[in-house]
Order: C-alpha cells, then sequence, then structure tokens
C-alpha cells in the first residue's frame, strides 16, 4: 500500500464530516477509484482489507462493498485465495468502451444541456487556470488530477443524469490509459494538447454553447484515441 496516503487528514475530515453511513461509504469509494485511476495503486496491486479498513476507520463490510462495486466497475478483481487486485490496463479491451464514449460526448450538447449560468462559467474559468499553470509545468499526477476533475466539470454540461451515469462508469474504465502508456517525454506535449481542448471548451462554455463544447470533446477523445493506439504499436510492433 501506497503509505503517502494512509491516515490522510482531508479524507478523516470528510469522513468525520459525513452524516451517514451512505456518504462515509460513497468517499470511501471514491478515494478508491482516484487512487487506482491516478495508478496510486497501479495495476497488479493487491489490496489489503486490513489495511483500508483502518485507514478508514470502518469494519470490513462496507470496504468490500466498495470492492464489489470497483469490481463491478472493472477497476479490481477478486480472486480466491489471493485477494482483490487491481486490474490490468489493455487499449484493445478498451478501444471499444472509449469509442462509446466518444458517441456519448456528442449527446451531452443535445440532451438537456445545461444553462451556462455564472457558476457553470466560473467553474470552467477554474479548469482554465489549472490547464495553463501544468502547461508551464507539466507533471504526471497533476495531468491525471486535471483529467478527472475536468471530466467531472464537462459532466455539468448536461442535465441529464441516464448520460452522466454511464459516462462516468466508461470514463473510469478508461482514464488510466494514459498514465500507463503516455513515456515520460511525450507528457509536455499531451499536457499542451490537453490544455487546448479544456482552452477551447472553456470558450464555448462561456458563450453557451453546449454543442460546440460537445464537439470539441469528442473530437479530441478521436484524436487522442489515435494517439493512443501509436504508441502502444510503438512500444510493442507486434500489436501492430
Amino acid at each position: 500500500m501506497n503509505e503517502t496516503w494512509i491516515q490522510d487528514p482531508d479524507i478523516a475530515g470528510q469522513l468525520e464530516a459525513a452524516a451517514t453511513a451512505q456518504e462515509r461509504f460513497q468517499i470511501m469509494y471514491t478515494v478508491l477509484r482516484d487512487r487506482i485511476s491516478m495508478l496510486v495503486y497501479p495495476p497488479g496491486m493487491q489490496l489489503s482489507e486490513e489495511v483500508l479498513a483502518g485507514e478508514f476507520g470502518v469494519s470490513r463490510s462496507p470496504l468490500r462493498k466498495a470492492l464489489q462495486i470497483l469490481e463491478a466497475d472493472g477497476l479490481v478483481l477478486s480472486q480466491q485465495g489471493v485477494g482483490t487486485l487491481v486490474t490490468d490496463v489493455d487499449l484493445d479491451e478498451l478501444a471499444q468502451v472509449y469509442q462509446l464514449r466518444m458517441e456519448l460526448n456528442e449527446l451531452t450538447g443535445r440532451l438537456s444541456p445545461s444553462r451556462a449560468d455564472d457558476n457553470l462559467k466560473a467553474l470552467f474559468g477554474t479548469m482554465r487556470l489549472r490547464a495553463e499553470s501544468l502547461r508551464a509545468a507539466p507533471d504526471r499526477q497533476a495531468f491525471a488530477r486535471l483529467n478527472i476533475d475536468f471530466f467531472h466539470s464537462f459532466q455539468l454540461l448536461t442535465d441529464n443524469q441516464p448520460l452522466r451515469d454511464i459516462s462516468e462508469k466508461l470514463f473510469y474504465r478508461t482514464c488510466r490509459i494514459w498514465l500507463t502508456l503516455i513515456p515520460d517525454r511525450d507528457l509536455s506535449t499531451e499536457v499542451v494538447i490537453f490544455s487546448d481542448e479544456i482552452l477551447a471548451i472553456a470558450d464555448a462554455v462561456a458563450v453557451g454553447d453546449m454543442g460546440a463544447a460537445a464537439h470539441i470533446r469528442r473530437a479530441h477523445l478521436s484524436m487522442g484515441l489515435k494517439r493512443l493506439t501509436e504508441m502502444r504499436k510503438a512500444e510493442c510492433p507486434q500489436a501492430g
């Protein structure tokens, strides 16, 4: 287990402030999902129920429930006699999921698009500032964190909850691909491309054009999948 996350004061504070068992469960599930998505828990790592239950201050029952949902999400795998392991990332297996995400993004601009109020514009203004900061100082963990936070910001462009729910499941199935496949030498290039996407979408939100924001997002997902495929071919020529 990565000890830098153990006894995180912010997480401990959130758990203490949670009013219900369901809220505490959601915090625990979200923290575990984010750690897997940011490769704090890398593929193949065994997750200790004892350590995690101690960290979150819960019994193993709610923890196992969270792990069961993560298994349904495709992020962990429970093996008898082995325990719970973080799943591998395989671009071939996830390519179709990525393609479905592209099509769903088109729907964001058409199904119950949100109104671009001041709060939404301010949120994307913050995303713009973070993108510019990352561009000035590329960092893998900051890239991963912004990728997750920007996804959840983009989710607010539609009020269609079923679309949000499906999109969220698919996002977390695929978001680890980037950290896994991007070589360090290419990180700065990917940061520039990602920040350009954020800036363009922020511009669209600023004028209330959710359709344009959705088209920009889909186009970048399509180009991203092509780049990921090329990266994989470069690392494993036999894959081509």
